[in-house]
């Protein structure tokens, strides 16, 4: 008669647990938006900063480079440092995701929608 409220309680942990998940989203979306990664190139003559997030928040560029003859090569320095620091944003963004989804116990490699 009272089999069906077995059923409330399951779905009652899972909404705790739906929203322990939520909490600990929102809590790695601040913790990515502070982290900070530096991609560069030239062997470190350019280098660019990024947030976890991809934010680019900085661009460091060795005063030797500027030659006006070798513009070109100073650009795409300039653009494999942004390429370098948001390849490493994205693994360390996937790296935090994984020790989340870990932490809550959830198979590893589970998509979890917003990140």
């Amino acid at each position: 008669m009272l089999k069906g409220l077995g059923g409330l309680g399951d779905m009652a942990g899972m909404m705790k647990k739906a929203q322990e998940m939520q909490s600990k989203m929102g809590e790695l979306q601040e913790r990515l938006a502070t982290l900070t990664v530096v991609g560069e190139s030239g062997a470190g003559l350019v280098k660019a900063t990024a947030t976890a997030k991809g934010e680019l928040t900085g661009l460091d560029i060795d005063p030797s480079i500027f030659n006006p003859d070798e513009k070109e090569v100073v650009e795409d320095l300039i653009l494999a440092a942004i390429k370098d620091a948001q390849a490493k944003a994205r693994d360390r963004s996937e790296r935090e995701m994984q020790e989340l989804t870990q932490s809550l116990g959830l198979p590893a490699g589970m998509d979890i929608p917003g990140m």
